[in-house]
């Protein structure tokens, strides 16, 4: 795991070794152990810091070339099979055994298809110094970022978007269209980011770049159907199912330093640690937060799990007051603004800490399984509501107006009736209004001149181009590829990389195999879902190794009392950086404090709380990474 930085000169003579040395030291949290930088005249230069995961000797530090100078590597990541992958390039004259060469040797025999080869998460960039061309790619779910701006002088790409705001080649302009996108989501989503004419180079996909431009390719694509053989007996799925995982945790403990896992005591982080327990001689060390607000805290369950399997385990205890005083430290970690993630933050650094380098994670269990009510709702607008689609537009809509009229007071069934104002029952619209966190028209309201017009939501577009294959799936998979290219990808993921990399922790996700995801998405739902059951597939699959307190526990979820904290501790941090997001240039300062007021008025004790933090974030982040001292 580390950090990886580039600058190609297109069609500029302008020094690099000053501007690739700046976006190299503005990543040595994700790199501690060490940096190198390759030059060529002013055509190229590569940048890395090195966190040692596998092969610890100096032999393993990038940029990393092979024998005849031809190729230089920089490589973000783990590569979970690079020792499978090392037998088949026999005719290759290792050096080391790290998987960094493993990558370089698999690129010299088959190109741009070594990516097919690959299982792991990785962000990574080739110089061919012969054909003066760049090779970039990313691995199949997005685990590992990779920023870039391209323009008629120069291609520019980092790890991290202040790394490559740091070269000083990048205008630090907020992208209005990117905004919008971050005020209903709380995250801008791939493949744009909070920049103007900075992107993120999409999962599964890969660039070369060259005199003449940038040309991506996709190698890989989550909704494409990967079985069409017939289907499995449920029993054979789950069988399939747990093979899939248990290979999966055992390729994640492939390690040369100190590895743990996060431990909530939810089901996905519990499956993780029982696998680890099984391929593992000796006791596996689990971290936990706790809190004083008990119905935040999930200890006591975590502990449930930590006895079963015997683990070395460690219960971080949080109050608010400790919260806040780490708040500064966590909020200036964000590489990009998120409404969400400062868990992370807070459990990374304490695992850490406690001398652990690499962390399993349960993250992407939801996603695959079914374990978000979203799946299931739409699901069961599928099934019950579709055919009333059927009804001419010019009907359908002043009955659901009038319907508004008369169950206005109920929630849950205004909601519904929300959905129904959809222009249709896809993922692509029904998706956007299941992860909404604020109404495109609330969105707008806080920003300038918000009736201006706006390209369509990333996520809807995106869904749309890709509906003819999405289409081909079953329901609960539809909205589990929608969740994994919107709110995990670009929420859950993101802030995972941002934030434990911040205390320079690598952290692994089983769950985001490609194979077992391509798998579970072939599986129908009815093999997924099952009303007595939560994760019916997954806990069938696991058989004895979770106990029912853990299965049939109330779902918490890895949150903090935001609420409480907002109206209490947190309320002058809130107050002092609301108040500077209306003075910054593009905001409506009215609506800013209008939604303030709201939150703070007895009508708004059911709002929630992410909708004024991603405010208060969002203007921290301006503050410390736009605006110049």
């Amino acid at each position: 795991m580390c950090g990886i930085a580039g600058i190609f000169n297109i069609n500029s003579v302008v020094d690099l070794e000053k501007p690739i040395q700046m976006m190299t030291d503005a990543m040595v949290h994700r790199g501690p152990d060490s940096g190198g930088i390759f030059t060529e005249g002013s055509v190229v230069a590569l940048g890395h810091r090195r966190l040692s995961i596998i092969d610890l000797s100096t032999g393993a530090n990038q940029p990393f070339q092979d024998e005849s100078g031809r190729f230089t590597l920089i490589f973000n990541g783990e590569i979970y099979n690079y020792l499978d992958v090392k037998p088949m390039l026999s005719d290759y004259n290792f050096k080391t055994s790290s998987d960094t060469e493993v990558i370089l040797a698999a690129y010299l025999k088959w190109g741009a298809d070594c990516l097919q080869h690959l299982n792991g998460m990785f962000a990574l960039a080739i110089w061919d110094k012969t054909e003066q061309k760049l090779f970039i790619a990313r691995d199949r779910l997005g685990i590992k970022p990779l920023y870039y701006h391209l323009d008629n002088q120069r291609f520019t790409f980092a790890s991290e978007i202040r790394s490559v705001l740091k070269s000083g080649f990048v205008k630090k302009e907020l992208d209005k269209n990117a905004l919008r996108d971050y005020l209903v989501f709380q995250s801008v989503y791939a493949p744009n980011t909070i920049i103007k004419n900075v992107f993120q180079l999409m999962p599964g996909e890969y660039a070369f770049v060259s005199k003449t431009g940038i040309e991506k390719t996709a190698y890989w694509q989550i909704e494409t159907p990967q079985y069409n053989a017939e289907i499995p007996s449920e029993k054979a799925a789950q069988k399939q199912v747990k093979e899939l995982l248990s290979a999966s945790v055992e390729r994640r403990m492939v390690s040369d330093v100190p590895l743990g896992a996060f431990l909530s005591g939810g089901i996905d982080s519990s499956a993780v640690v029982a696998l680890m327990a099984q391929n593992s001689e000796r006791p596996i060390d689990t971290f936990t937060v706790s809190f004083n607000e008990k119905q935040f805290d999930e200890s006591k369950f975590a502990n449930i799990i930590s006895k079963k399997y015997r683990t070395n385990h460690t219960q971080i205890q949080l109050s608010s007051a400790d919260f806040l005083k780490e708040l500064p430290a966590a909020l200036d970690a964000m590489d990009a603004p998120s409404g969400d993630g400062l868990n992370t933050y807070v459990v990374s650094k304490a695992t850490k800490n406690a001398g652990i380098t690499v962390a399993l994670s349960g993250l992407g269990s939801d996603e695959l399984f079914a374990g978000y009510q979203y799946s299931r709702h739409f699901q069961r607008i599928n099934t019950t509501f579709r055919p009333f689609w059927n009804i001419p537009q010019g009907v359908r809509h002043p009955l659901l107006l009038l319907a508004d009229s008369v169950f206005n007071s109920n929630a849950k069934t205004s909601k519904v009736l929300q959905l129904l104002h959809s222009d249709s029952p896809n993922i692509e619209e029904m998706y956007a209004h299941f992860r909404a966190v604020n109404t495109e028209g609330v969105a707008q309201s806080l920003l300038k001149n918000g009736g201006e017009n706006f390209e369509a939501l990333t996520i809807k577009k995106l869904l749309k181009d890709r509906h003819s294959d999405l289409s081909k799936l079953p329901f609960l998979s539809q909205m589990a590829v929608a969740e994994l290219l919107g709110y995990t990808l670009n929420v859950l993921v993101k802030d995972t990389d941002q934030f434990s990399m911040a205390s320079a922790l690598e952290v692994r996700e089983p769950f985001f195999d490609y194979k077992l995801v391509e798998y579970v998405l072939s599986l129908p739902d009815a093999y997924k879902y099952d009303p007595k059951t939560p994760k019916n597939l997954l806990v069938k699959a696991l058989g004895n190794l979770l106990p029912d307190d853990i299965i049939y526990r109330p779902k918490m979820g890895f949150s903090f009392p935001w609420r409480h904290w907002m109206l209490t501790e947190l309320r002058p941090f809130c107050e002092k950086y609301l108040d500077k997001l209306g003075q910054f240039d593009g905001f409506n300062p009215l609506a800013v404090q209008a939604e303030w007021a709201l939150f703070l008025s007895e009508k708004g004790k059911n709002m929630s709380p992410v909708k004024i933090w991603q405010l208060v974030v969002l203007s921290y982040w301006i503050e410390r990474n736009l605006v110049d001292s």
